[in-house]
């Protein structure tokens, strides 16, 4: 970058080829920010899973923002902040009791990161209900 900024793209393992112009993870210095791409419920073959069933969806969406942040070096507790979006006409009851699940396991002291959640239209496939991205800092 023209700022002096060294910019990596991160080698990711155990996700499905990207879609379209864009990398899962990528880190930046100095002070090694990593910027996880939005992340979807499909597995590494990219297959939908939990087709029709938010809290699966997360559940999914959470596995996959593990995998990236560790192809990084960084963990949940390194995240700084989550961004959400959910596909309009959801309930988001589901997600919420889901992202508590999962939550309550990686960040037991409920210690957690910022957070933003917008409701949209829809994302880039039909079946896909949710889609997280996040921004974690490395010591």
């Amino acid at each position: 970058m023209a700022d002096g900024t060294e910019r990596t793209i991160v080698e990711t393992k155990g996700l499905p080829t990207p879609l379209g112009a864009y990398n899962h993870v990528l880190t930046a210095r100095p002070g090694k920010l990593v910027f996880v791409a939005g992340q979807v419920a499909v597995d590494e073959n990219s297959q939908v899973v939990g087709e029709g069933d938010l809290a699966a969806q997360t559940r999914q969406t959470y596995h996959n923002l593990e995998q990236a942040l560790t192809s990084a070096g960084a963990g949940f507790s390194d995240v700084l902040k989550f961004n959400t979006y959910i596909k309009k006409g959801e309930a988001l009851q589901n997600y919420m009791d889901a992202r508590r699940e999962v939550f309550s396991r990686i960040y037991p002291d409920g210690d957690y990161p910022a957070h933003t959640l917008l409701v949209i239209e829809g994302l880039v496939r039909e079946e896909l209900l949710i889609e997280v991205e996040a921004v974690a800092a490395l010591p």
